[in-house]
């Protein structure tokens, strides 16, 4: 039905049932299904309001119905993303919009999902229901299998599948803006993307030939666990030294000055202060002995590092830099590998998301919303046992 309004344009329900083959009852209860959903809408066009009798109505796909939706359920805010439906539109800036709203780092599943819910009516001015679309991707920080987690990630998918209304393809958000650099960012033009994310917690991913690589049991990007610092700090996963444990948002806040936050090194960057600079000098020092290593055995055509600790200025990627071509192999013209900071700020992982729905491979560990029968599908009540545990 959808196909045949797009390509004849408006069509009343007896000119669709005419061309469709149809019988009267079929028609009905499919265009009603379609016209409830918000697929399609029906109007009376303006032009036939003054004829005598009842207009006929017509029938239109849903401009909003269209489009890509990409949630990031982050840490302390939801983000949500729509981008123009059509292939071409993916890299067009002008056809994607935003919406974000704060929450509490302790703010419970259920509530923020009421938020994705409100942020994308406020996208669309109310005309898009989210069980009108196919699916919607979903970034969430973090392993889901960290013990405050509230599922494994097929769990966590039919959840917020039935809780959204739509099936869900969910990543890790760390991936996901690494795919969204590679469309709309730092990395645009590059088929061969590697990312690095300098935050709590410190992460990455591997587009490879356009394509995110997510590794034989969907974990690869684990940078942060690479050890920089052989006998070092004890990290979280139980190993010593990790990236993460010199690298990471808290680990440069802790070195420069118990207590500090972001905002107290970025100040005392901008006055100068040589102790804030070294500690990121250090940081960065390790961040290119890793990154070398990385590009030694996978060759990227760009190095993108990301994350809040990238804001802090030009001290800590020219650190790298330097670190890195140090101590990457020069395979004879081979040139230098370019290293840039990421662009896209903090929607990155939403954008990324978006894009989720445009690449290939639907393997269940990524979309368990597939699964979902009709009614779970179309459901839009929050359940009452769904998990209030903190999400990464």
């Amino acid at each position: 039905m959808l196909r045949l309004l797009r390509e004849f344009g408006p069509l009343t329900r007896s000119e669709l049932g005419e061309l469709s083959g149809l019988s009267r009852t079929t028609l009905y209860e499919v265009v009603s299904r379609l016209v409830d959903s918000g697929q399609v809408i029906a109007a009376v066009p303006d032009s036939t309001r003054r004829g005598r009798g009842r207009p006929a109505e017509k029938l239109i796909p849903n401009p909003e119905a269209g489009r890509v939706l990409g949630i990031d359920f982050g840490r302390r805010a939801v983000r949500v993303v729509a981008v123009a439906g059509d292939h071409d539109d993916l890299e067009r800036q002008d056809a994607i919009s935003t919406a974000s709203e704060a929450h509490s780092p302790t703010a419970q599943w259920p509530d923020r999902i009421v938020i994705a819910r409100r942020l994308v009516g406020t996208l669309t001015g109310g005309r898009l229901r989210l069980d009108a679309l196919n699916a919607v991707g979903v970034a969430v920080t973090g392993p889901t299998t960290d013990a405050r987690a509230p599922l494994d990630r097929r769990a966590m998918a039919v959840m917020m599948g039935r809780s959204l209304g739509t099936r869900v393809r969910i990543d890790n958000a760390a991936r996901l803006a690494a795919l969204a650099e590679t469309v709309w960012g730092a990395a645009h033009g590059q088929r061969d993307v590697l990312y690095l994310e300098l935050s709590d917690p410190v992460g990455g991913a591997l587009v490879s030939g356009g394509v995110l690589h997510r590794g034989a049991h969907g974990r690869s990007g684990e940078f942060g666990h690479i050890t920089a610092e052989p006998g070092g700090a004890k990290c979280p996963c139980g190993g010593r030294g990790c990236l993460q444990t010199v690298a990471s948002t808290t680990a440069v806040l802790d070195a420069y000055r118990p207590g500090a936050d972001l905002p107290d090194l970025l100040a005392a960057l901008g006055s100068g202060d040589p102790a804030a600079h070294a500690v990121l000098r250090r940081a960065g020092t390790y961040v290119g002995r890793v990154l070398a290593g990385l590009v030694n055995a996978l060759e990227p055509g760009i190095v993108v590092v990301g994350g809040e600790l990238v804001t802090a200025g030009p001290t800590l990627l020219d650190s790298v830099r330097r670190e890195l071509l140090a101590n990457v192999v020069r395979c004879g013209s081979r040139p230098s590998p370019l290293v840039r900071p990421a662009e896209l700020g903090d929607h990155a992982a939403a954008l990324g998301a978006a894009s989720l729905l445009r690449q290939p491979g639907r393997d269940p560990m990524h979309s368990a919303g597939k699964g979902l029968d009709t009614g779970v599908r179309i459901s839009s009540g929050l359940r009452a046992n769904q998990s209030s545990a903190e999400p990464d």
